[in-house]
């Protein structure tokens, strides 16, 4: 099998962590790193030493080599555009890290530079792939839940932190750095509707040493579309499950991996119930009665195996390996990013934070 040669752009976090962690699992079969990049020394001889790859201090020195499949764009979020463009112009495939961009006017440029220089652009939205959405995806269409009514997506904690992802001027804060991965989710479980809007939402700042938000609501919808509930707040000691779906039959609980669980009712096996305007009575008494009953319930549990980190990470590289090496359809376009960055637009419009650093 033909190996795609890799180029990673930082060597932090989700550089190293994420992307370079993948890269030297057993998992990866499809992908070889032979370039690192980053400022700091430490980081780029380390990379060398994972990698036995090349390291440099600058990502334009990578435009010298002519041998390079892919470009991971693991910087700084701030940076996520103008070096991407960069990459794009000099005729490279760019995997850009989350967010995306800033602004959509900035996705939207990424995608026409692409276009225009015949390579391709997308975003590491791989939470799309989370064990818990694959086996949601083939749950919602059996009907069992009934018409869905409320997607609840909690992605909360209870932690602080200092670092630049704190910080606006870095396109930092809980919306830009967190909220990807259940935005993308909600849109996932909209289809997509390009008329899905921020129809409410609320920025703070609670436990972060930063100026960027660490608490947020975000209410996101579409016509004839169930409403979604997106929460991602720092300073939750008792966060709920991560999914909560609600049909107008049963509901559906779950993290991201771990046990599914639905409960639910249905129709043939419920006594008749039409509806009265006289008071209820007690038979035995006349007494009056409140209107309860014990619904007969189902309850169904599944077990979603894996990880964000290593499985939904897997998923989407083979796919990426996939459109790149076979021109397969990719699910993950760059249009798809670029809507969740309109919705992360519009709500830091809608709740202007002050700048302090």
């Amino acid at each position: 099998m033909k190996k795609l040669r890799v180029a990673i752009i930082g060597q932090g976090r989700s550089g190293r962590d994420i992307h370079g962690a993948y890269f030297l699992s057993p998992d990866n079969d499809r992908f070889e790193v032979v370039a690192v990049v980053d400022a700091i020394a430490d980081r780029r001889e380390r990379g060398k030493k994972d990698f036995g790859c090349d390291a440099y201090e600058d990502y334009r020195e990578l435009f010298n080599r002519k041998d390079i499949d892919l470009i991971v764009n693991a910087s700084f979020s701030q940076q996520h555009y103008e070096i991407a463009k960069d990459c794009l112009e000099h005729g490279y495939n760019v995997l850009n890290e989350k967010p995306f961009a800033k602004t959509y006017y900035e996705s939207m440029d990424l995608i026409n530079t692409a276009k225009k220089h015949g390579v391709l652009i997308t975003a590491f939205h791989q939470s799309l792939y989370s064990p818990a959405v694959n086996v949601i995806r083939e749950l919602l269409p059996t009907g069992k839940l009934g018409n869905i009514k409320q997607i609840n997506l909690c992605w909360s904690g209870f932690s602080r932190r200092w670092d630049w992802q704190t910080l606006q001027n870095h396109c930092a804060g809980g919306v830009y750095n967190t909220a990807p991965h259940p935005i993308g989710m909600a849109l996932d479980f909209l289809g997509w509707d390009p008329d899905a809007k921020v129809v409410y939402s609320h920025l703070d700042r609670a436990l972060t040493s930063g100026d960027a938000n660490d608490m947020a609501k975000i209410i996101i919808t579409a016509p004839g579309k169930p409403i979604v509930d997106i929460e991602v707040n720092s300073a939750d000691a008792y966060p709920a499950r991560q999914f909560k779906i609600l049909g107008d039959r049963g509901t559906l609980s779950s993290n991201e991996s771990g046990e599914i669980e639905m409960k639910y009712i249905v129709d043939s096996e419920l006594e008749p119930r039409p509806v009265t305007e006289e008071p209820l009575r007690k038979p035995e008494t006349g007494y009056p009665m409140y209107c309860s009953e014990t619904l007969p319930f189902h309850e169904e549990t599944v077990t979603a195996i894996g990880s964000r980190f290593s499985t939904a990470c897997d998923i989407y590289y083979k796919k990426l390996y996939d459109t790149l090496v076979n021109g397969a359809p990719l699910y993950v376009t760059a249009e798809k990013a670029a809507k969740v960055i309109e919705i992360i637009e519009a709500v830091h419009a809608q709740n202007p934070l002050s700048v302090k650093y």
